[in-house]
């Protein structure tokens, strides 16, 4: 690792010196030291134009990984990609599992891929969680990370973010909380709902079943402010002004649920999780896509939709999307759909 604590021994430091101030006051004196700031504490390089950061977040006190994509000249726009339920851990990220470096090599871009996160829906938990930990991602992905970003690629300060699955749901929900910061959103496979008994149910089954931690020590009990406050579907409203993209597959096999797709191989065993876990769970988040543009349509608020016959959960299919969804983020980042 290259110059792992570089910046934040220096910030830290600095901070010990300039964040002790000493009142007097009736003859007591009083002590405050200021908490460490957010910041990048080291950087790897990995290859052309690939770099690997590790950015202390202040919000959850930990060191976060962020793999990034450097664009081909400096002053241009950033697109955050988020992971899905495992946090883009074993494999399983954008890098691992798309064809980033082909895709945006020739497009003036900067790509940036969080990891960590798992089951964690990407928002502030009410509490730490014995399981899971201090979650503050809403924080670090709408306020920390960006402005440092910024700093570090020379980016022009306008976003874009788009998500999978977990984040599907995820990517909705930044955009409406930090609406000055995302120009625009895109989700795939995701269900925008999560306070309605169907939404909640999906919730839980990430959050509990696959990633042992609390929804009550995420969002509070079922049916509490924090369930509501983080469905996409009931603000939608929040998207108004915003490029939104929605896609989903039906749960049929399609073209990549055969033998040999990407991502299978000739390995049958993972054909077969895929055609019968990711059917499953790719017909529950149809269902959601669809209602969600019942909703942005009630509201008359435009966007893209994608609703693929066939396919499952799986990333073969969320690459093409990635694909497609450029017609709708790249204007909003003010560039070309084709090559730069």
């Amino acid at each position: 690792m290259l110059n792992r604590y570089r910046l934040r021994d220096a910030t830290v430091s600095a901070l010990s010196v300039l964040a002790t101030v000493v009142v007097l006051a009736s003859g007591t004196a009083a002590v405050a030291t200021a908490e460490p700031a957010s910041s990048i504490v080291g950087v790897e390089g990995v290859g052309e134009r690939r770099d690997v950061l590790h950015v202390y977040s202040a919000a959850m006190d930990r060191d976060i990984t962020v793999d990034i994509f450097r664009a081909q000249a400096p002053g241009a726009p950033t697109l955050y990609l988020l992971n899905g339920a495992a946090g883009g851990d074993g494999g399983s990220s954008w890098f691992d599992q798309t064809d980033i470096a082909g895709f945006f090599g020739d497009r003036n871009v900067n790509v940036v891929v969080p990891r960590g996160g798992a089951a964690s829906y990407y928002t502030d938990w009410l509490h730490d969680d014995p399981v899971l930990g201090r979650n503050k991602w809403s924080t670090f992905l709408g306020s920390e990370l960006p402005p440092l970003i910024d700093t570090e690629l020379g980016s022009n300060g306008v976003n874009a973010v788009a998500g999978i699955s977990m984040a599907g749901t995820s990517v909705l929900q930044l955009a409406i909380a930090h609406p000055s910061v995302y120009r625009s959103v895109a989700s795939f496979s995701g269900c925008a709902r999560t306070s309605d008994p169907v939404g909640e149910m999906y919730v839980r089954s990430v959050v509990e079943a696959r990633g042992g931690g609390s929804t009550v020590n995420m969002w509070g009990p079922p049916g509490s402010a924090g369930w509501v406050d983080n469905d996409p579907y009931v603000n939608a409203e929040g998207l108004r002004g915003t490029a939104v993209y929605i896609s989903s597959g039906t749960g049929a096999p399609g073209a990549f649920d055969v033998p040999g797709a990407p991502g299978i191989g000739s390995d049958y065993s993972k054909l077969v999780q895929q055609v019968a876990v990711g059917a499953v769970i790719e017909a529950t988040t149809a269902a959601c896509s669809r209602q969600m543009q019942e909703r942005l349509e009630e509201l008359n608020i435009p966007a893209t939709y994608n609703f693929r016959p066939n396919g499952t959960h799986s990333w073969a299919y969320w690459q093409e999307d990635l694909h497609d969804s450029w017609s709708v983020i790249a204007p909003s980042l003010g560039l070309p759909t084709g090559p730069s």
